[in-house]
């Protein structure tokens, strides 16, 4: 992909940040010089290598680098802990690290066997390290199953799974489309905004999207409304690939409103349901295509898409569903015995195509819950499909709670709060959240004699797990509603929230 278009376009702008614009030849020398730089370091086919980090230049010039080598890169969440980073790490056991500067001393404390590549700042040694090697090319990858990104996802037990993304993954459903509609077609004039986390699909995975069709992306380190209004005005962003929560930050901007968008021709978005009133919102100010995109990490993103002609309020319930599945794409609901139900009934929602991951790295049994002997993937989503194909969500499988478009499980949140003196039991549930989407909110039975101090269990929890995923709200109860058999009957607590 990067070497065609070093010749096809080697001039033309790939990536730039606010600083700094990387030509298609300069990435791809770069990425060359990077090259050789991990094989010098002992760096290997199918060896892992890690990054923590914003979103930089860096980062892709490391990932596109470790991609001519056959090394796997593992972008890792830089809103982690310290124990959950230190989790991926041993699990991934990656041959080096590249880490912004301001992240390195935690980066150390987690993992301090690792070796370092600090990038960014005034200790920055990436740079140096990559121009002192040479960019002579290397022979091309020409396997379809070769690993090439680990992106580690949070489980119903607590514990993240690295899903394991091949070249397949990434590139083989885009191969097999014909009848390309406008709104998944790119060209190399394209100009699209790369501001999703590098550590999710939508970060990563937007910016592969970007690069092979020759397009220009505008990397932002992270989504700051203010900047990322002044970037698209500024280049004349067409594409934007967002969350919902980060469209109603933007959206909502006192720059928004009177802003001339008429380049802009779509904004895709997923991770959760868009409001209707936000939509309208967002089509008075931005006036452009909205397409919503289903897809999850093990996905390598997205697999149904919902047109822009498919949102207008004519269409009716259509515009509640999350659309139908893209060209290469099989989708089926099936009932807790595997069985297909019947067109409208709601079951779990199961797809097979080129863009499933191969597996979660290390983990069989994981991954054989996950993915059955003929391809078929389990999303953990309920769903129903109506006559024309239309998959309508309905609940999650596995109470996955979507926060400002970050997976948050209530498991590991649980795993979290357990261990504090003063708490017997806990529960923990999505709340509805005006400005997140979803909030998290644990329902708490203390200890007998315990003193229900709110502030000393979310201090707890903030030295387990990522801020994001610490509890918004806490609620103190007498008992958790359970079944007959003692379960913990989650969608009960969730209901009476909603209800409130």
């Amino acid at each position: 992909m990067l070497r065609h278009h070093a010749v096809e376009r080697g001039a033309k702008t790939a990536l730039r940040d606010a600083s700094t614009s990387l030509s298609y030849a300069a990435l791809e020398s770069r990425a060359r010089q990077v090259a050789q730089g991990l094989l010098a370091a002992g760096v290997a086919p199918g060896d892992r290598v890690c990054y923590l980090g914003k979103n930089t230049l860096a980062y892709f010039e490391y990932f596109l680098g470790a991609a001519k080598v056959g090394a796997v890169t593992v972008p890792i969440n830089w809103r982690l802990a310290p124990p959950e980073l230190a989790y991926i790490v041993g699990n991934a056991r990656p041959k080096m690290m590249l880490v912004e500067e301001s992240l390195a001393p935690v980066a150390a404390a987690a993992a301090p066997q690792l070796s370092q590549v600090v990038t960014g700042g005034d200790r920055d040694t990436f740079a140096a390290w990559r121009d002192s090697h040479g960019d002579a090319d290397l022979q091309p990858i020409a396997d379809w199953n070769q690993p090439l990104l680990q992106m580690y996802t949070s489980g119903t037990t607590g514990r993240a799974k690295g899903a394991v993304l091949t070249h397949r993954s990434l590139f083989g459903l885009r191969a097999q489309q014909h009848a390309i509609p406008a709104w998944y077609s790119w060209s190399a004039d394209d100009v699209s905004l790369i501001a999703m986390p590098a550590a999710h699909v939508s970060g990563t995975g937007w910016a592969i999207w970007t690069l092979q069709h020759g397009a220009t992306g505008i990397v932002a380190r992270e989504f700051d409304p203010h900047a990322v209004l002044e970037q698209i005005l500024r280049h004349r962003i067409n594409k934007i690939m967002m969350v919902p929560t980060a469209m109603q930050i933007a959206v909502r901007h006192p720059s928004a409103r009177g802003a001339d968008f008429s380049f802009l021709q779509f904004i895709y978005y997923g991770g959760a349901p868009l409001p209707e009133a936000l939509l309208a919102e967002c089509v008075e100010v931005f006036g452009c295509g909205f397409v919503q995109m289903y897809g999850m990490t093990e996905t390598a993103g997205t697999i149904v898409a919902l047109a822009p002609e498919d949102h207008h309020p004519a269409q009716g319930a259509r515009t509640r569903s999350v659309g139908r599945a893209l060209e290469g794409v099989e989708l089926k609901v099936v009932d807790d015995n595997g069985a297909t139900v019947p067109t409208g009934a709601t079951g779990e929602i199961v797809t097979r195509s080129a863009a499933n991951m191969a597996g979660y790295f290390e983990m069989p049994e994981a991954t054989a819950d996950a993915l059955d002997d003929q391809g078929w993937l389990r999303t953990g989503d309920a769903g129903y499909l109506d006559t024309d194909g239309y998959l309508y969500l309905q609940d999650r499988v596995k109470d996955m709670i979507i926060s400002g478009g970050e997976n948050i499980y209530p498991a590991e949140v649980e795993n979290a709060i357990f261990g504090h003196p003063a708490v017997a039991e806990v529960a923990v549930v999505g709340v509805p959240d005006e400005k997140w989407g979803e909030s998290v909110k644990a329902v708490i039975v203390p200890v007998a004699g315990a003193e229900r101090n709110d502030a000393d269990v979310l201090a707890w929890v903030a030295a387990r797990i990522a801020r994001y995923k610490v509890p918004k709200s806490i609620d103190w109860v007498n008992a958790l509603p359970r079944n007959h058999t003692g379960k913990v009957l989650r969608r009960v607590l969730r209901d009476a929230y909603r209800q409130k």
